[in-house]
C-alpha cells in the first residue's frame, strides 16, 4: 500500500505527515494612516500620522494648513498600524498567520519551524513571529506500516538537494556501540524538545536534541553479549539490532536487547522506555526466554537474534526473531506479542520446522489490520547447516520459505485456504541453496489501475521479485501474479516503494539484472498497471555498495522524488526516482562507518543517518 493511502494506528504514522520545515517571510501591514483628516482653522487638513503608528499607537497630527496656526486638527485618531497586516506565513505546506491588527502575531503555523512575522509597513510595525509549527515524527522502521520508506517533505526539492550539506548545528551526537537499528525521530511536546532516538549494539539507547545534537538522556539497558559466547554470528558485541518502535500517544520507546549477566549467557529483554527521560516503565522489561512458549516449544535466547524491526499493532508490541548468521543450532522463526501497559502479557507463534527465521530488517508490513512477513530457509535438523531442508528425503514443509499474513492474535492461518500464505513450488530447492524468501521483508504497494491493485512485493535471496495479491496470497505451491529475476546476486536489504506521475516503483540495494541503462548499487523496478500487473527493471544507478534506500517527495502527488542511500564511501547520495540520475553525489564529507543494513530517515527538512560512532544530520 502506498503511504499516502495507508490508515495508521496509534496516531501512526502518527504525526508522520510532514509540514514544511522553514517559514516563508510574512507580509506586514501597508503604510498606516494617522487619524482621520482633521479640519484645523478654516480649511486645514489634518496631517499624516506620526512617524510610527505601532498597531494603533496614537498618531500626532501634523501642522495644519489653512487658518492661522490651527491645531492641525485634533490629534489624529488612534492610528491603525498599517492596513491589517498578514502574520508570517507558515513554512511550506503550512497555514499563514491569522489576520492581525498592526501586523498581529501569526497564528500557529502548521508545519515548519517558527515562522517569520510580516515586515513592518511603511509606518506600522509588522506582525510578530508565528508560533512554532507541528513537526513530523518517524516512529518506526521505514516510516510507516507499509514499510515503503517514503517521506513527504516540502523542503527537499531536487534543486535544494543538489546543495545539501552537513548541518553543523547538529553536533556531538556521538554514540557508543555499532548501530544497525534505524534512528527514529519524535516530535517534542511542552518543554520536551524534538528528539532523535538511537539504540546501539552496546545496549545503549540515546535521546538527542534534534536541533543541537546534545544528549537529552542516555539509558543502558544491560550488558551486551560477546560473540565468542554465542554458537555463531557476526555481530560483536550483540545488543540492540532490530529497530525500536515508538508509541506517540504514550511517548514510550519499545525495543529488544540481548543482555548477559552472571546467571545466563544471553537473554532477550523487551524494554519500554519513557521517550522523554529514558526511564524504564513499570512492569518492564519482559524476559522473552522466560515468557515465550508456543505449544511444546520454548524460546532459547542463546540461539536467536532479533534483527527485524518491531511493530505496534492491536495493543501489542510485535517482536520477530530469527537465528544468528551461520544458521547454527535448532533455532526457529518466532513472532512474540507483548501487550502494552504496566502488566504486559505475552503470546507467541513459532515455525514447526527447525529454522525458518524472520531476518528482514524492516520486520512486518501491515495494512493496519494484518501482519505480513517472510520466513527464511528451514533445516533438516538442528545440527545441519544452512544448505538443507525440512523437505529433504521426503520430509514435510514446516513454515519456512513463506510469505505470511497474520492477525494480531498471532493465530496461524488455516492451511485449508489460500488467502493468507504463499509458498513457492521450489521451496525445498530454495532451502538447499540457502536462497530463502526471508532475507528482505515484504512491503505493501497499491498500483492504481492494476488488477488486483493492492499488492505484496517480496524480494528473495534467489534474485527474484514476487508480486502477490494481498487479498489472496495463493497458498501452497502457488503461482505468483508475477515473478522476475531482477538481481545478479542475493537480495538482502530493506526495499522502498513510491509512486510518481510516471508510475509505481520499488527500489532495492543490489546490482540489477536486465538494466536498460546505467549501473550502480541501486535497482529500480516498475510495476505495470495491467491485469495481472507485471514488474520489470527500469533503471540502475546510485552509489555502489549502498545501504538500504529511503525516498523523499515534496508533496502527495509524487513531485521531486529522490531515492537516498549511503554508499560504500560512507557518503550520503541522492538519485532521481524516475531515472536514477544523480541529484546529490555525496559532497566532500564522508561519515564514519555506516552499516549496510542502515537506512536514512527524513524529518522536518533534514536527513539523518546513524553511523557506528555518531548520528549525522544533512540539510539543504
Amino acid at each position: 500500500m502506498h503511504r499516502r493511502l495507508l490508515i495508521g494506528f496509534l496516531v501512526l504514522p502518527f504525526a508522520c505527515s510532514s509540514g514544511g520545515s522553514t517559514s516563508d517571510a510574512g507580509t506586514g501591514g501597508s503604510s498606516a494612516t494617522g487619524g482621520s483628516s482633521a479640519t484645523g482653522g478654516s480649511t486645514g487638513t489634518g496631517g499624516v500620522a506620526g512617524a510610527k503608528g505601532t498597531g494603533g499607537a496614537t498618531g500626532t497630527g501634523g501642522s495644519a494648513t489653512g487658518g492661522a496656526t490651527g491645531t492641525g486638527g485634533a490629534a489624529g485618531a488612534k492610528g491603525t498600524g498599517g492596513a491589517t497586516g498578514t502574520g508570517g506565513a507558515a513554512g511550506a505546506n503550512g497555514t499563514g498567520g491569522a489576520t492581525g491588527t498592526g501586523g498581529a502575531a501569526g497564528a500557529k503555523g502548521t508545519g515548519g519551524t517558527t515562522g517569520t512575522g510580516g515586515a513592518a509597513g511603511t509606518t506600522g510595525t509588522g506582525g510578530a513571529a508565528g508560533s512554532p509549527g507541528t513537526h513530523a515524527s518517524v516512529l518506526q522502521h521505514h516510516n510507516d506500516l507499509a514499510r515503503d520508506g517514503l517521506y513527504i517533505d516540502a523542503a527537499l526539492t531536487q534543486t535544494a538537494a543538489a546543495n545539501i550539506a552537513l548541518d553543523t548545528t547538529f553536533a556531538s551526537a556521538t554514540v557508543t556501540g555499532n548501530v544497525y537499528a534505524q534512528p527514529l525521530y519524535l516530535a517534542g511536546t511542552g518543554s520536551n524538545p524534538d528528539q532523535v532516538i538511537v539504540a546501539t549494539e552496546s545496549d545503549n539507547v540515546y535521546g538527542f536534541n534534534a536541533s543541537t545534537g546534545a544528549k537529552v538522556w542516555t539509558k543502558s539497558v544491560g550488558t551486551a553479549v560477546s560473540s565468542s559466547a554465542l554458537p555463531c554470528g557476526n555481530i560483536n558485541p550483540l545488543g540492540v539490532t532490530g529497530t525500536p518502535v515508538i508509541d506517540a500517544t504514550s511517548r514510550i520507546v519499545y525495543l529488544d536487547a540481548v543482555t548477559t549477566d552472571s546467571a545466563v549467557t544471553a537473554k532477550h529483554m523487551v524494554h519500554a522506555l519513557n521517550a522523554d527521560t529514558g526511564a524504564e516503565q513499570t512492569g518492564w522489561p519482559v524476559d522473552v526466554n522466560a515468557k515465550a512458549t508456543s505449544g511444546s516449544t520454548a524460546f532459547d535466547s542463546t540461539l536467536h537474534n532479533q534483527r527485524s524491526a518491531l511493530s505496534l499493532l492491536g495493543g501489542k508490541v510485535i517482536v520477530p526473531f530469527g537465528g544468528h548468521v551461520g544458521d547454527c543450532g535448532a533455532y526457529h522463526g518466532w513472532v512474540v506479542g507483548v501487550t502494552t501497559g504496566a502488566t504486559p502479557a505475552t503470546n507467541a507463534w513459532v515455525t514447526r520446522a527447525i529454522a525458518g527465521g524472520i531476518w528482514g530488517s524492516s520486520g512486518f508490513a501491515s495494512d493496519g489490520t494484518s501482519l505480513f512477513f517472510a520466513t527464511g530457509n528451514s533445516k533438516s535438523s538442528g545440527a545441519a547447516g544452512p544448505n538443507s531442508s525440512s523437505g529433504d528425503n521426503g520430509g514435510s514443509w514446516g513454515d519456512g520459505e513463506t510469505v505470511y499474513k497474520f492477525p494480531t492474535s498471532l493465530a496461524a492461518p488455516s492451511m485449508t485456504t489460500t488467502t493468507d500464505y504463499f509458498v513457492p513450488s521450489n521451496w525445498v530447492a530454495l532451502d538447499d541453496a540457502d536462497a530463502d524468501m526471508g532475507g528482505t521483508s515484504p512491503i505493501l504497494v497499491t498500483v492504481p489501475g492494476a488488477t488486483p491493485s493492492n499488492l505484496v512485493v517480496a524480494l528473495g535471496k534467489d534474485s527474484n521479485v514476487y508480486l502477490l495479491n494481498r487479498a489472496n496470497l495463493g497458498g501452497m505451491d502457488a503461482t505468483p501474479l508475477a515473478k522476475t529475476k531482477v538481481s545478479n546476486g542475493a537480495i538482502i536489504n530493506a526495499a522502498a516503494a513510491y509512486t510518481t506521475s510516471k508510475g509505481t516503483y520499488v527500489v532495492f540495494r543490489g546490482a540489477g539484472s536486465n538494466c536498460p541503462s546505467g549501473t550502480g548499487g541501486l535497482t529500480a523496478l516498475k510495476i505495470t498497471a495491467a491485469n495481472p500487473p507485471t514488474i520489470s527493471t527500469v533503471w540502475c544507478g546510485g552509489p555502489t555498495g549502498s545501504g538500504s534506500p529511503a525516498v523523499s517527495q515534496t508533496d502527495g502527488s509524487g513531485s521531486n522524488t529522490i531515492v537516498w542511500s549511503v554508499g560504500s564511501d560512507n557518503k550520503l547520495h541522492g538519485v532521481d526516482g524516475d531515472t536514477g540520475t544523480s541529484v546529490f553525489a555525496g559532497g566532500a564529507t564522508a561519515m564514519s562507518a555506516v552499516n549496510t543494513i542502515q537506512t536514512p530517515i527524513v524529518a522536518n527538512g533534514r536527513i539523518f543517518v546513524a553511523s557506528n560512532s555518531q548520528v549525522y544530520a544533512w540539510k539543504p
